[in-house]
């Protein structure tokens, strides 16, 4: 009978261990996503906040600066539940305004077009892979949250549960590849 106990009692133990070493885990990957997440918001204020001060620069024409300007504005001021169609905005935004390679040329020959240009490129650039990695997080969350022992033993706690951060984020393609950049 003591032999019996001992194995049920080191069963429970190594199941208690391994649920343990599951909710640490989850809890890894909701840090991850939080860390992701603020990255992606970082690159996408970047990336807004370039485009409006380029479009107040005088560097472009009144009618693109008008129409960066004021995506670049709703991307900032949007509130949670807007602001992946406010990025997808301002995605677009920046495809009919830097669709085409001279206009880009225009801005890079304009005093400090150069830095401008290289700037709004490498925020373009960063955008879709800070959001890779945090869509990347969510799904491995989303996964373990999905096994029955999780549910079943509520190892994921009151954590919300994570969602993707779902935008238009493809680059116009005068400034997706820029050499030297």
């Amino acid at each position: 009978m003591t032999v019996t106990l001992i194995w049920i009692a080191v069963a429970l133990f190594a199941i208690g261990l391994y649920l343990s070493w599951t909710a640490g885990r989850l809890d890894r990957l909701h840090a991850r996503i939080d860390a992701a997440r603020a990255a992606l918001d970082a690159q996408l204020l970047r990336r807004a906040s370039v485009a409006q001060e380029l479009a107040t620069s005088n560097v472009l024409d009144p009618a693109a600066s008008i129409v960066l300007y004021e995506a670049a504005h709703a991307a900032r001021q949007a509130e949670e539940e807007q602001r992946e169609v406010a990025e997808s905005d301002l995605s677009q935004a920046l495809r009919a305004v830097f669709g085409d390679v001279d206009q880009v040329e225009a801005v890079r020959e304009a005093p400090g077009g150069v830095e401008a240009a290289e700037e709004l490129a490498q925020a373009v650039r960063r955008v879709p892979m800070a959001r890779r990695f945090h869509n990347d997080a969510v799904r491995a969350a989303r996964a373990l949250r999905r096994h029955r022992k999780v549910r079943l033993f509520r190892l994921a706690g009151h954590a919300p549960f994570p969602l993707a951060f779902e935008m238009d984020d493809e680059p116009p393609v005068a400034l997706a590849d820029r050499p030297g950049s």
